[in-house]
């Protein structure tokens, strides 16, 4: 669902805010599409470092992704072991190599442009292992599509300020954020929210005496009396 006519203000509001405190955001390609689908997956449940360490050492050991189906799935383990879950990481790596050869016969995600951003995710969630978050990365970072991805940052600035309510799951949150922000601002939102929720909005000690959003923030007074958890 197109959003432009249904954004949220206060979701708007925030962008605006944080652009200028943080600058503006240019979007550029980050990776190839089936090497920011392998990126991607080696960072579930782990740092960008450690992912960033097992895909430059399995870069390295191959000529191209097809060589991965050649590879014993024990070294392809050993490979990407620093990225931790390597069991179900290697498994899904193969699982999505092969899914992808399978639909038209060669490593190539490019017919992902002729889908709408509905299909394009449904079709990346297809695969064993790739949830909204992942598929939403690969379109956001390679295709340039209206996706917002949402990691453990966006997830909990996104709470914090009250785009949702706090039962809802990180998961279900992907379509629901991209309702309240309009297409040419989604990027923007998540680089900007990504960088807000390491820099300012943190995890355990949240530094709103600094933060741009403190005087329209529903969640400061809670933590100025030590009340949010």
């Amino acid at each position: 669902m197109k959003s432009d006519s249904i954004h949220d203000n206060n979701a708007m509001k925030y962008i605006s805010l944080l652009e200028e405190y943080y600058g503006h955001v240019i979007w550029k390609p980050r990776l190839d599409p089936i090497s920011e689908l392998i990126f991607t997956i080696l960072t579930q449940h782990t740092s960008d470092k450690n992912a960033e360490k097992a895909y430059m050492l399995l870069v390295k050991s191959i000529d191209s992704w097809n060589d991965i189906l050649d590879i014993p799935i024990d070294k392809l383990k050993s490979l990407i072991k620093s990225a931790g879950l390597f069991n179900q990481k290697s498994k899904r790596i193969i699982e999505a190599i092969n899914r992808i050869k399978s639909h038209n016969n060669e490593l190539n995600l490019s017919f992902l442009r002729d889908l709408n951003l509905s299909d394009a995710r449904k079709w990346l969630t297809g695969i064993p292992g790739i949830g909204p978050k992942t598929a939403s990365v690969v379109l956001s970072f390679s295709f340039g599509m209206p996706a917002i991805p949402v990691d453990t940052h966006v997830y909990r600035v996104s709470k914090r300020l009250k785009l949702f309510d706090n039962k809802i799951s990180a998961n279900h949150a992907h379509e629901l954020l991209e309702n309240l922000v309009i297409e040419n601002k989604r990027y923007t939102f998540h680089v900007l929210f990504i960088k807000h929720g390491r820099e300012i909005c943190k995890a355990i000690k949240p530094l709103c005496k600094t933060c741009p959003l403190a005087s329209i923030c529903p969640s400061k007074l809670a933590f100025t009396e030590n009340l949010y958890k």
